[in-house]
């Protein structure tokens, strides 16, 4: 006699044939491209590859002296970097769209418990990266780019390359977006196990050490921008410790003994 499922198995009876994930997989696949291809569409049109530069350019030109502008040192520059632009902004536009067809492909193989940890970790992760990238955007440039033209010789007139400039911006943004997720490393960590919330916070003294060690690696050599990465992230830590345990006490399984914070 074949061996049936335990009823309390919620998923028994969910299984799919390999050939079939695979299609299901292609088809969310094709969503999302389609989704930044849609994006990608709109943004050409309105409001334009040039405005989208522009206005990731703001926070520079605001600080430059007076008719300075931005140049170009290479022939295809115009082109390419507006189109690096266009195609980030799609994508970041289009990322809530990707994320959910990401969830609803690996939902149906989650328990109960499972799906009230992954999907807020989720949402979180992409919500704390987009505030990371807006803090950096609207608060640090305008103080890191005030500072460097303080610094400026008189008798130097600032001609920032386009190019140089993207790469700048992207980096800053990665750093940065990156940096606001430390509370979602701390609650993965936590909940798997591999660390307790307890010697997380005994590990609290050695992260600020090391948050300023990272803030001097990745940012400028400047106070500005070093001191707004390292701070953030010791603050982002204490959310994370408690997070961790307002995840630990709402995702355990329901068979599963209660969890502590030590």
């Amino acid at each position: 006699m074949s061996e049936t499922p335990s009823p309390e198995d919620e998923l028994a009876g969910t299984e799919q044939p390999f050939v079939q994930h695979l299609v299901e997989l292609r088809d969310r696949l094709l969503k999302a491209i389609a989704a930044v291809g849609i994006a990608l569409v709109i943004l050409f049109f309105f409001p334009g590859p040039g405005a989208l530069y522009d206005f990731l350019a703001a926070p520079l030109v605001a600080h430059l002296p007076k008719g300075a502008t931005l140049i170009a040192t290479s022939v295809i520059s115009p082109f390419v970097v507006p189109l690096k632009i266009l195609l980030m902004t799609a994508f970041l536009l289009a990322l809530p769209y990707v994320l959910w067809q990401v969830w609803a492909f690996v939902a149906p193989g989650l328990y109960a418990h499972e799906k009230r940890l992954v999907l807020p970790l989720v949402l979180s992760s992409t919500l704390l990266f987009f505030i990371g990238v807006a803090f950096c955007y609207y608060w640090v440039f305008g103080q890191l780019f005030a500072f460097i033209q303080s610094f400026a010789p008189k008798t130097i007139t600032a001609a920032p390359d386009i190019e140089a400039y993207l790469n700048f911006v992207l980096s800053m943004f990665l750093a940065f977006g990156l940096a606001f997720e430390v509370p979602i490393a701390l609650v993965v960590l936590a909940r798997m196990g591999v660390v307790s919330v307890q010697k997380l916070r005994e590990f609290r003294g050695y992260f600020v050490v090391l948050s300023f060690v990272v803030a001097a690696i990745v940012t400028p050599p400047d106070v500005v921008s070093q001191l707004s990465l390292a701070l953030s992230m010791c603050a982002l830590y204490e959310v994370g410790l408690w997070a961790a345990q307002l995840f630990i006490k709402h995702t355990r399984a329901p068979d599963a003994p209660e969890e502590t914070a030590s």
